[in-house]
């Protein structure tokens, strides 16, 4: 039962980036009327709560998963997106909530390479969580083929 969990929340999780920070987030500003105000306040309020729904989902995926060596893909993978959602969590997020604070201030915030960093991150814990995805399929298989 715990690997089908772990299944689920990770392929769910895939999802929720896929949708939300490959399609919502681009397709926002091309809606009329939106405001770059208007979508930074969108955005805020969306991505604090997919922030908040990722570290639930790496909580109830490691606790299916632990005691889990650091010695198969599986593993490597899992502490790979969890370190990757660390990052966003304590570093990325707050830095671009911060910028997007400047902005709804009418304040203009220096360049910064943070958003693009943002970006690349969950490009790779996308990646990692569908490599992760169908490992944990093609093992559940394998388990169910061989039992």
């Amino acid at each position: 039962m715990k690997k089908l969990i772990t299944i689920f929340c990770v392929i769910f999780w895939a999802g929720l980036i896929g949708g939300i920070s490959f399609l919502e987030a681009p397709l926002k500003f091309q809606a009329p009327r939106i405001t770059i105000p208007l979508g930074l306040g969108i955005g805020q309020l969306v991505f604090q709560a997919l922030n908040k729904i990722e570290v639930v989902l790496v909580i109830i995926i490691l606790a299916c998963s632990l005691p889990a060596p650091l010695k198969n893909i599986s593993s490597i993978l899992l502490f790979s997106i969890t370190v990757l959602l660390m990052a966003d969590t304590f570093w990325l997020l707050p830095l671009l909530d911060e910028r997007a604070k400047l902005v709804l201030a009418c304040n203009a915030p220096i360049k910064s390479y943070h958003h693009i960093l943002y970006i690349i991150v969950d490009a790779i814990k996308f990646l990692l969580l569908i490599v992760l995805g169908f490992l944990s399929l093609k093992s559940l298989h394998h388990e169910k083929r061989y039992s």
